[in-house]
């Protein structure tokens, strides 16, 4: 008989999975969850990726390397939902900075600046790119409700930027499916009261 694949290990067939310092929670647990929508958002993360790459227009290409540091951004919130408050030291589990927050401020400021002033509410559409990136906003919008809901309920237990950094990057998000439209030259889809779509 061959080995057992590495890829399951059967211990979480009870439902339950273990967290970084070894304690095992129910996979119904909210830090869980939330490390699942964390996940789910980096996913789609990859897929805008993927997307700007297989269209290759240069003003969006040059976005690649930081949406990638995001991807690595969105793997260390994983981590600290993955991970008790008192055990993390002993990890040495990187977390997000202030500087991290600046940077995606920065980021959004200089793009909002190529962009014209919005006048209507944006519906999500336009090109696929602007149409993935609304779909990333709108999980990583959910992920920010789970999250805050979390520490509501557990005051202290996420280091003091997470949160501001979740909230920064829906923003972004919001600026780079707007950006993918101008660069595409495809038209925003706006939502104008009194005047549906057709």
């Amino acid at each position: 008989m061959s080995d057992k694949s590495k890829v399951y290990t059967r211990s979480g067939d009870k439902g339950t999975t273990g967290l970084v310092g070894g304690t095992r929670v129910s996979k119904g647990d909210s830090r869980i969850h939330i490390y699942g929508e964390i996940d789910e958002l980096n996913s789609h993360l990859g897929m805008g990726i993927t997307l700007i790459e297989e269209f290759a227009e240069s003003e969006l290409l040059a976005l690649v390397p930081y949406l990638k540091r995001i991807q690595y951004d969105l793997f260390v919130i994983g981590s600290i939902f993955a991970c008790e408050k008192e055990k993390r030291e002993n990890y040495s589990l990187p977390s997000i900075s202030v500087k991290d927050v600046e940077t995606l401020e920065k980021e959004i400021d200089r793009i909002d600046s190529l962009l014209e002033p919005l006048k209507y509410f944006v519906l999500p559409g336009g090109h696929k790119i602007s149409s993935q990136f609304h779909i990333v906003r709108t999980v990583c919008r959910r992920a920010e409700r789970y999250a805050t809901s979390y520490e509501a309920q557990h005051g202290g237990e996420l280091p003091a930027e997470t949160l501001k950094y979740i909230n920064r990057l829906s923003d972004f998000l919001f600026i780079i499916s707007r950006f993918g439209n101008k660069v595409m030259k495809t038209n925003e889809v706006w939502w104008i009261p009194g005047k549906p779509t057709s």
